[in-house]
């Protein structure tokens, strides 16, 4: 079963698919637009020393897996943050998030820690980044310490244990960009 828009494990009939689908789709297109319109009207400053990400990936054709993916991710957005954490009802940290919204959108099974994540997928280059994409980083001073997925125009949703819930992220925040390690794609 498929959330309904909650990401709260909630189901719907096979028929009202199409509609969930295309409503999740509106709401992408939406919190993209936003974002733009409020991207516009701050600025985010980017060290010097970090400029990888200060230009942000050229867009690339997006798959329709990535997108479920991307709104899984999105919806999930102000879920509280618990160490271990593999469902939204009990918390969410970062593997957690990703193995289950892996498992709900696109029927594929990651698990484990972060590190565990990374040994899988294949590894591509991060201009070729594209929502669904899982980005990994050494916020621990360990490689492959926290993974995030990609949702586009250089942001990232993930489950940060600072703050306590899932968030977006910016590649090109100074802090994440000096621990960016590397990215991986797991569907086509």
């Amino acid at each position: 079963m498929q959330p309904n828009g909650t990401g709260r494990g909630d189901s719907y009939s096979e028929s009202s698919r199409p509609a969930v689908y295309l409503a999740r789709l509106i709401s992408l297109f939406a919190a993209f637009f936003a974002a733009s319109l409020l991207a516009a009207c701050s600025v985010v400053p980017t060290s010097p020393s970090v400029s990888r990400f200060s230009t942000p990936p050229a867009p690339q054709p997006a798959s329709e897996t990535g997108n479920e993916v991307a709104l899984y991710a999105l919806d999930l957005i102000g879920t509280g943050y618990r160490f271990g954490g593999k469902n939204p009802q009990a918390g969410l940290d970062c593997s957690g998030m990703v193995s289950y919204i892996y498992r709900q959108a696109a029927g594929i099974s990651v698990s484990g820690s972060a590190a565990d994540i990374a040994r899988r997928g294949r590894e591509i280059d991060p201009k070729t980044l594209r929502p669904g994409d899982l980005v990994f980083f050494n916020t621990e001073h360990k490689p492959f310490s926290h993974v995030a997925i990609y949702i586009g125009e250089n942001r990232f949703v993930h489950a940060p244990s600072t703050n306590g819930h899932v968030r977006i992220d910016r590649l090109d925040n100074h802090y994440y960009a000096e621990r960016y390690e590397m990215a991986r794609r797991y569907f086509d």
